[in-house]
């Protein structure tokens, strides 16, 4: 893997000898992408009530790196940051930066997988984004790296009520907590694809000072 660079007052925030990338504490990073991410702020959702947002990050170094680093058996890095322009310049390019919480959303799908027992597509754009993307109008856990919007399982597009409803209820009777967006709620929205989140969750690593 190539070397990312080192910001100032990430001391301790290491490479984990089981993880092959460095946690960043968001507060350090240069402004360009203090400014994109938003760390540690407070964002309202929908219904006004303050969320705060991610301060710790895994620091991608490159294209070549997401296309090789599993987070589940049956899901790469790449498939959870595909973004267009849409997204935040500084967060186009790389190094990048996805919330810690990740990891929770990948282990989540590995199971969902293995409940439907075929392969499970995850949208452009449907994965991790960025507070500064445009999709995001109010307090997402897309922004939390805990959403995603599928939109296709094997063969199945998900693309009509019938197959929405079925793969959303196999969601919550697999993942106890999971939140699944109904079909056509708000009015005309998530008639494409199945959103899965797990709410605001907030990754703080072990070895870190909050």
């Amino acid at each position: 893997m190539s070397s990312s660079p080192v910001f100032a007052g990430n001391a301790g925030l290491n490479e984990s000898p089981n993880f092959p990338l460095r946690v960043v504490d968001g507060l350090t990073l240069p402004p360009e992408y203090r400014k994109a991410l938003r760390p540690g702020e407070e964002w309202k959702d929908s219904t006004g009530r303050a969320r705060q947002l991610p301060r710790y990050f895994y620091e991608i170094p490159s294209w070549d790196s997401a296309m090789k680093i599993e987070l589940a058996t049956h899901f790469l890095l790449w498939e959870f940051i595909q973004v267009d322009v849409r997204e935040a310049p500084p967060l186009r390019t790389f190094p990048r930066y996805v919330p810690c919480a990740i990891t929770l959303l990948a282990v989540c799908l590995e199971r969902f997988r293995e409940a439907v027992g075929t392969l499970v597509h995850i949208s452009a754009n449907g994965g991790y984004r960025s507070p500064s993307h445009r999709f995001s109008k109010n307090a997402t856990p897309h922004a939390w790296g805990v959403a995603a919007n599928i939109y296709r399982i094997g063969d199945t597009y998900l693309d009509n009520r019938s197959a929405i409803e079925r793969f959303s209820l196999i969601a919550r009777e697999t993942l106890p907590g999971i939140w699944t967006r109904p079909y056509g709620a708000p009015t005309g929205y998530a008639e494409d694809h199945l959103h899965l989140d797990l709410g605001y969750v907030l990754s703080v690593p072990r070895d870190v000072n909050s």
